[in-house]
């Protein structure tokens, strides 16, 4: 099949090796034109020194050259970005009337939105069969080097499941279809910004049992709130909830603990973010859900303490001391 990339980052660059492998022809769009001319030349990404993608797979920064002809669209730009990518294409190409996959994980801001019902916003409801989501605990860093990986496939439409598995599945990237397509995409989003919390409390204290409870305490956050987006709670004990929250929380890969940790180590939260030199998903999202979680009446502390720290100054060891101090209630789960 010829797939149409959208998004030239190390997950996409990533992705795009595996359906390369698969036996795709795959055109990758990014919207940078020199960047795109480094990658078609080099195949190789700057943050993945050492690990040359398939020779078949093209890069470029014309949109035409990626969507034309595609079969199926696979997206890996950004949670803020999908909207106006989208946008862009519906104008210079009409209906969208083929599969999308996408693989971003956040939350619109303003609108509450999941990164399916953005894409069900613009196209219309009556092609919301044509989104489904690749999400799970997955770094590129690792995906690259075929390390056994483990993730979720999700739709509205059971046949486009089917699809993605196909496309996406191979010895070691090992994909479970989910039918909760809401689940799947909400662990994937708020799980960055637990991650967050995380890298700060390492930065400050190191503790394990800090970080234990962070975790534990953040997807009981995430489990309360999924509620108001008409997803299954239980999917978030699966493999896009759970699974993605450790791999998040725990790694040096994650931009969204790095971030955490470069703030507690003195760096501003803008300046955290321009030393890691990527997209950290955690920020955008971390606005939406505490929106979802005011808008909703429900208390999300751990949200509400990384939004003060990133967004009104707040001092770190004076979030973690408010969090610590917070008033003890019997353990509901």
């Amino acid at each position: 099949m010829k797939i149409g990339y959208l998004g030239a980052g190390t997950w996409g660059f990533a992705l795009a090796s595996i359906l390369a492998d698969n036996g795709h022809e795959v055109v990758v769009w990014t919207r940078d034109p020199t960047y795109a001319e480094i990658l078609e030349s080099s195949h190789e990404h700057p943050k993945l020194k050492g690990f040359k993608i398939n020779p078949s797979v093209r890069f470029t920064s014309d949109l035409a050259s990626a969507v034309e002809g595609a079969e199926v669209l696979v997206e890996s730009v950004t949670s803020s970005g999908i909207r106006s990518v989208f946008s862009e294409i519906q104008r210079q190409f009409g209906q969208i009337k083929i599969p999308i996959i996408l693989t971003s994980k956040g939350i619109e801001q303003g609108t509450g939105f999941l990164m399916p019902e953005v894409i069900s916003d613009i196209l219309g409801e009556s092609q919301s069969s044509l989104v489904g989501s690749l999400s799970g605990p997955s770094h590129a860093e690792e995906v690259i080097q075929n390390m056994p990986t483990s993730i979720v496939c999700s739709s509205y439409n059971p046949d486009l499941i089917k699809l993605i598995y196909e496309l996406f599945s191979t010895p070691t990237f090992r994909i479970y279809p989910n039918g909760d397509l809401h689940g799947v995409c909400f662990g994937g989003a708020m799980k960055n910004i637990i991650a967050i919390a995380c890298g700060i409390s390492d930065g400050l204290s190191g503790s394990d049992n800090a970080k234990a409870a962070l975790m534990t305490r953040g997807l009981h956050e995430m489990r309360k709130l999924c509620s108001v987006k008409n997803c299954k709670p239980e999917t978030l004990n699966g493999l896009s909830g759970m699974g993605d929250l450790c791999v998040t929380c725990l790694s040096v890969h994650s931009r969204n603990y790095r971030l955490g940790k470069l703030i507690a180590e003195g760096f501003s939260p803008e300046g955290a973010r321009q030393k890691i030199g990527m997209a950290v998903e955690g920020i955008y999202t971390c606005v939406s859900v505490r929106e979802l979680g005011r808008k909703n009446h429900m208390p999300i502390p751990v949200t509400e303490a990384v939004y003060e720290i990133l967004f009104e100054g707040l001092d770190p060891r004076q979030a973690v001391k408010a969090l610590l101090t917070r008033a003890v209630k019997e353990e509901h789960l």
